[in-house]
């Protein structure tokens, strides 16, 4: 199905073979498809396109083996290393982007990421603009994207203006064991915030049915809150926005003076077309991003569209994330076991002052997919020996910012392959975390950790987990050392944004996804003002 439609208000239908539209939005995730949500109702022409089609609702959605072996829903793309060795990204082409497979783990940015903070490794820079800025727009991603969680037990969560508007998810007896023992420890636990369509009050009229198939799973029953779901879906409610999906864009055209995208330029099924939008918004993810404004150099812009500061493309980050399959004695029955976060080491401790960053739980793990995560370790094993491992595992995630650096960067050759060049930054930082995990293993009464996994991608390649990329077009007020304004237009191109992660001058230690959805929302603000 190549475009959806609904008439379902006041507002005129946009004709099928339509080429002009006074939005086109490129890419649907929770950059793209909240950006389409929010400005919806206001009855701009708004096309959406995107290169990926609707992810099959199927039985596979929830094989481990489909999904953790046989990588049934990773995007064939190969990519370069530094060194020009080919690997394939953990990418995600469908309606709602990437947020199809993520954990839905909506944390917001702490009130002290937006500042310079000082790490281990250097300094993370500040943002343009600031935490009270954008907590109005936190909240309306919280209703939208079904956020349930607690205020008050995170001892460095930001202020907030109203409670989260869905209730906690409940610990299961497992992870209840747990956060007390964390508690005994001196931590202090608290409710993952977390986005699905749950209601334990009445299970009757609950969409989400708390499996143990949400993180790294498609949901076939559309209770996570990705942003097919709770973005372009209502966005589609409203008849005077279309999307086109199989449409790969290949290249904007600016006019001559270079300062007005004139032409989108689309590989639909084989076929090439060209829409037109008075305003042009990119939100491909922060590699793809850039390398479609890489690749629509011309005369005016000869380095790629919108760098005449030459950075777009660098600044990449995406995180240093472990994992640490930790072993009970007892079998860990927990069947959502994503519902626990401690942040005590968020911003160091009195032995290490510097960030070390988030722990969470990741989604109850089972033999299947521990051989995809390790494919060449776990071979010789069979899958029932992995599932008998797995019956006592209790499965940490630990998760460290990483620094913006200008050659941290994605570049592209002549035929448009990325090459996305990555060292990594704050290894100290990340190991200090695991550290303290496992000091405490003997008194969460488990064993030391059995493996470190990295989570979702069976590629030995660390830059293959591209689920948190961001930084590639930071936003910022001297067009010398940013691509995008405050309001994350380009400086050099008056009707092209970009709104993903790309825009992002620091990654933070949590999750981008909730700050992403609230960009868009605050970004939507921006363009009903200027489009009247």
């Amino acid at each position: 199905m190549d475009h959806v439609t609904h008439a379902a208000n006041r507002h005129t239908p946009i004709e099928p073979n339509a080429d002009h539209f006074n939005v086109v939005i490129i890419g649907s995730g929770a950059g793209g498809g909240s950006l389409a949500r929010a400005l919806a109702s206001s009855g701009y022409s708004i096309l959406i396109l995107e290169r990926g089609g609707w992810l099959p609702r199927e039985p596979q959605n929830w094989d481990p083996v489909e999904v953790f072996q046989k990588d049934r829903y990773v995007s064939t793309d190969h990519w370069l290393d530094k060194h020009g060795k080919s690997f394939q990204p953990g990418s995600h082409y469908f309606v709602g982007g990437a947020s199809k497979m993520y954990g839905a783990a909506h944390f917001r940015l702490r009130e002290r990421d937006f500042e310079s903070v000082i790490h281990v490794d250097g300094e993370s820079p500040e943002w343009p603009v600031k935490y009270d800025v954008f907590e109005p727009y936190y909240r309306k991603a919280e209703e939208w994207y079904h956020v349930h969680g607690l205020r008050g037990e995170d001892p460095t969560e930001p202020p907030a203006s109203s409670p989260y508007p869905y209730a906690p998810i409940s610990h299961e007896p497992r992870m209840q064991k747990l956060v007390n023992d964390l508690r005994s420890a001196g931590l202090h636990p608290f409710h993952a915030p977390t986005g699905v369509a749950l209601n334990e009050v009445n299970p009757a009229f609950s969409d989400c049915v708390r499996c143990n198939r949400c993180d790294g799973f498609p949901c076939l029953v559309h209770a996570k809150g990705d942003a097919e779901v709770m973005g372009v879906r209502p966005a589609l409610d409203h008849d005077n926005v279309m999307l086109l999906t199989e449409a790969e864009v290949l290249r904007l055209n600016t006019d001559s003076s270079g300062r007005q995208v004139t032409e989108v330029v689309v590989n639909h099924q084989g076929e090439q077309r060209r829409f037109k939008g008075d305003i042009v918004v990119v939100s491909a993810g922060a590699a793809n991003s850039a390398r479609l404004l890489l690749m629509s150099a011309n005369d005016s812009h000869p380095r790629g569209l919108a760098n005449s500061s030459d950075q777009v493309g660098r600044n990449y980050m995406y995180h240093n994330c472990k994992a640490v399959v930790a072993l009970a004695h007892e079998p860990n029955t927990t069947v959502f076991q994503k519902t626990v976060a401690v942040h005590d080491w968020y911003f160091g401790d009195n032995d290490f002052d510097f960030p070390m960053g988030n722990v969470q739980m990741t989604g109850k793990t089972n033999g299947a997919m521990m051989k995809g995560y390790k494919p060449r370790l776990t071979a010789p094993a069979p899958t029932w020996g992995m599932d008998r491992i797995a019956e006592h595992s209790i499965d940490f995630w630990l998760q460290t910012e990483d620094l913006p650096r200008p050659d941290n960067r994605v570049t592209v050759n002549q035929d448009g392959q990325i090459k996305l060049s990555y060292t990594p930054t704050n290894n100290k930082a990340s190991q200090e975390l695991v550290n303290r995990l496992e000091g405490l293993l003997d008194k969460l009464y488990l064993k030391n950790h059995l493996a470190e996994r990295q989570v979702y991608f069976a590629s030995s390649m660390d830059i293959a987990a591209v689920g948190h990329q961001s930084g590639t077009c930071r936003f910022g007020e001297d067009p010398a050392t940013s691509v995008l304004d405050t309001n994350c237009r380009t400086h050099d191109v008056d009707n092209l944004y970009v709104v993903d992660t790309s825009f992002f001058p620091s990654s933070s230690a949590v999750n981008p996804s909730l700050t992403a959805i609230a960009n868009a929302i605050r970004v939507a603000d921006h363009l009903k003002e200027r489009l009247g």
